[in-house]
């Protein structure tokens, strides 16, 4: 029997988030082992916008025969295929086009827009993206499917937690506008003098001095610039909690795998993902004040942090790269099956 041949855009580039890479590298490495019922075709190389992604990018996904192409990123040539499945991890360059590139917003309207229009099926990490998906690109419901990201096994393995002078809270993510870190700051800044903990981020000190001012002889906050994953591993297990201001995320790995560590999670309510609702205290966007009361709450609470972290871990426990890949192929089934 011959296998329904399945290619896999994995190009990495410099314009891919993170969590874009992180998702790109997992579903193809899983793919072949939790749905072997397929035969995949990489395709690795070509930056975006240049000759490797626009012409021989679509003429080596049309000598290799495919049944079927799946975009990893909304990062896709001019020349689709005629069968394909793109996945958009979120739409915060459509919801807040004032932080981003004035041409991010054109080529969201044209480029993926139409992409998205002639796709059997769009994949997204978290449900409250079909609404920006409908809204800003037009696409059609009936053709989203959900299916959350998951957690690398590094992450639940028990990691020795970072040894720090001070308690402290952790954030984990880039310094763009829209993770509202000026509301974090404040937030920390407000907590009484008694509180002694520090706040630890990842990525340099990009914040024109800021970090020193803010300091106080009993608590400071720490860049840690480039982390690790073994090192990040380390210090989700130490920190008190890990917070995230964002204003939106698509999914937010950063929540998932500080549950997966043991580290509760406060989150803005906008940019908590629903598959981690249940899990992780949250407050109103902007709102320091709330965001100060859930700091002090579980600096304070042992018995609400002991039940956040058994409650994250459950959670992580259940979404794993495995099923994620799994549901994926699902959906390259259902459109198989329709040949």
């Amino acid at each position: 029997m011959t296998l329904a041949r399945v290619g896999l855009d994995a190009r990495l580039t410099r314009q891919m988030s993170i969590g874009m890479k992180t998702y790109a590298g997992e579903i193809v490495a899983r793919l072949p082992r939790v749905a072997p019922e397929y035969s995949y075709f990489v395709f690795s190389k070509g930056a975006n916008f240049g000759w490797r992604e626009q012409v021989q990018l679509p003429l080596a996904m049309r000598r290799a025969r495919l049944d079927l192409v799946h975009f990893l990123s909304q990062y896709v040539p001019l020349m689709l295929p005629s069968r394909f499945v793109i996945t958009i991890h979120d739409l915060i360059h459509l919801r807040f086009p004032q932080y981003f590139k004035a041409k991010v917003g054109p080529y969201y309207r044209s480029v993926v827009r139409r992409a998205c229009a002639r796709a059997r099926c769009v994949i997204t990490d978290d449900e409250r993206t079909i609404d920006d998906l409908v809204e800003f690109l037009g696409v059609e419901r009936a053709k989203v499917r959900v299916i959350p990201l998951g957690v690398s096994e590094s992450f639940l393995d028990a990691a020795v937690a970072f040894s720090a002078e001070r308690p402290y809270l952790l954030y984990v993510g880039n310094h763009r506008e829209h993770k509202d870190l000026a509301t974090l700051f404040d937030a920390w800044s407000a907590l009484p003098e008694s509180s002694s903990v520090d706040l630890y981020l990842t990525g340099p000190d990009d914040f024109g001095g800021e970090l020193q001012r803010r300091a106080t002889p009993s608590r400071a906050i720490v860049a840690l610039g480039d982390v690790t994953t073994e090192r990040l591993a380390s210090y989700y297990s130490g920190a008190r909690a890990l917070v995230q201001p964002a204003l939106r995320e698509g999914f937010g790995l950063p929540m998932l795998e500080a549950m997966a560590a043991g580290c509760p999670v406060i989150a803005c309510r906008d940019a908590l993902p629903r598959a981690l609702e249940g899990a992780a205290q949250s407050f109103p966007a902007r709102d320091s004040a709330a965001l100060r009361l859930e700091l002090e709450r579980m600096l304070a609470d042992e018995g609400l942090r002991g039940r956040a972290i058994n409650s994250g871990r459950e959670v992580a426990r259940r979404l794993s790269w495995d099923r994620c890949a799994r549901a994926t192929a699902d959906v390259y089934r259902e459109i198989l099956e329709q040949l």
